[in-house]
């Protein structure tokens, strides 16, 4: 008997081809799935740039950043603590995801006594405190955290976390929370300095004012004086300088021609240090030193009224004011004159050609009571020459390192003095040499102030007899 033997049929076909298209098929939904899970990553990234570039309000784009952050990640939560400017815990700006512990945790940050410490974003021992704090409030769930630079500066810290289970991480998800992080400290630094650029335009509208101010206490022309010719110029360092120079008449109550034959003040100053309070301290000295010229005072005795007057006011402030105080006869071209420590003005001699100083002892104003100060004399002749200046003018660096000094000063007048131009072309003259040597890209450091005066040439008047000199 004949036996037929066993035949054993091969898998089917159909069978293994219905397995390839099942594992295809779960590999295009999970690429479909990646490829949504990217885009939505992609657009919640892109909302997070638009709300950075739209919004001005900053507290309505650090709403956002919790939902963002845990949203890219796939996590139940997210906290944002930034930090102020000086590095405090910026409490008002605390924003966490509604949940369960969200009051216990804000409450816990918000009595975080160590956030009160200037600088506490800058200590990693704190920060670290911190971090410590936030996981006890959260228990076991698992945490992330990352830092929010700006510009080199610590400007907060973003926690993402999940109550319900560990974190599933990854490389990708630890980058998505570290640029949200990212744009999170730029829109912080933005604001800080949108409102530090506001402060400063604040403060600039303040300087305009104080300096339109100082600008109408400042004499806006030389006066008209029998004999001689005048000009001035100050070019403060700031907006509002220490710089002080006046002409005052004696007699106030003359006018016409009187007035330009009458005895006039001249007046320069400097108050020690720069911007709005040494600008301040000037203008209080003006007035006070307007008052005292009425007395009809020798310079001697005007500056030492001045200093006992202003002793106090000065000593409060801790500023010193020199001050070069001289009073002039037109019609005896006589000058007297009074020095509070101040530089001594330089004047021209025209008939011997040459240049020297006028001093007189004395002590700065408002360094000490009962200061005396001496007082000097001399008559100036047709075609003299005087400047006085602020040192401004000789302290001004130049491009080299080297200051504009004295003897540069002298040589710059002296050359200035032999070209026989007026008092105007003058004090052109030594500013154009200031600017050449400082450089015309660079600002003064202090104040520049210079007041020329050159007797007439083409008035005679009678010799003064050398006794009187």
């Amino acid at each position: 008997m004949s036996s037929t033997p066993s035949w054993r049929h091969p898998a089917s076909p159909q069978r293994g081809i219905n397995q390839s298209l099942t594992a295809t098929a779960s590999l295009r939904q999970l690429l479909e799935s990646m490829s949504r899970e990217q885009r939505s990553n992609q657009e919640l990234l892109v909302s997070l740039g638009f709300a950075l570039r739209s919004f001005s309000n900053l507290n309505r784009f650090l709403e956002l950043v919790p939902v963002v952050a845990a949203r890219l990640v796939g996590v139940q939560g997210s906290l944002l603590v930034p930090f102020q400017a000086d590095g405090r815990l910026w409490r008002d700006q605390l924003h966490m995801l509604p949940g369960s512990r969200t009051e216990g945790m804000l409450r816990a940050l918000a009595a975080h006594e160590p956030g009160n410490i200037i600088g506490f974003g800058s200590d990693e021992s704190l920060v670290r405190a911190m971090d410590r704090l936030v996981q006890r409030q959260l228990g076991s769930a698992g945490l992330f955290a990352t830092s929010l630079i700006a510009r080199g500066r610590p400007r907060g810290r973003l926690y993402v976390f999940n109550p319900s289970s560990p974190l599933a991480w990854s490389d990708v998800y630890r980058r998505h929370v570290q640029l949200v992080a990212d744009l999170t400290g730029v829109a912080i630094e933005n604001d800080l300095m949108l409102q530090e650029a506001r402060r400063h335009e604040r403060v600039d509208r303040q300087l305009s004012i104080g300096a339109d101010i100082q600008a109408q206490l400042l004499p806006d022309h030389c006066p008209v004086i029998e004999g001689v010719d005048l000009a001035a110029r100050c070019r403060p360092a700031f907006q509002v300088g220490g710089d002080y120079y006046d002409f005052i008449p004696t007699r106030p109550e003359l006018i016409g021609r009187r007035r330009e034959r009458g005895r006039w003040a001249f007046v320069m100053g400097d108050v020690m240090g720069k911007g709005v309070p040494a600008g301040l301290l000037m203008t209080m000295l003006r007035g006070m030193l307007r008052a005292e010229v009425l007395s009809g005072l020798p310079p001697d005795r005007i500056l030492y009224d001045l200093n006992q007057l202003a002793l106090e006011d000065l000593s409060q402030s801790h500023r010193f004011v020199t001050l070069f105080y001289s009073d002039f006869d037109p019609r005896t071209r006589r000058l007297r004159y009074a020095n509070a420590a101040h530089n001594p003005p330089l004047i021209w001699r025209a008939q011997s050609r040459k240049l020297m100083r006028l001093d007189a002892p004395g002590l700065l104003i408002g360094l000490q009571p009962e200061a005396e100060y001496g007082c000097e004399s001399l008559v100036l002749e047709p075609g003299d020459v005087l400047l006085y200046y602020t040192d401004g003018v000789t302290e001004a660096p130049g491009i080299t390192g080297d200051r504009f000094d004295e003897a540069r000063l002298m040589r710059s007048l002296e050359q200035a003095c032999r070209s026989g131009t007026g008092s105007q072309g003058i004090l052109d003259q030594l500013f154009s040499r200031l600017d050449r040597f400082v450089g015309p890209t660079r600002q003064l450091d202090d104040d520049a102030s210079m007041v020329v005066l050159k007797v007439k040439e083409e008035i005679m008047l009678p010799s003064v007899p050398r006794s009187l000199a």
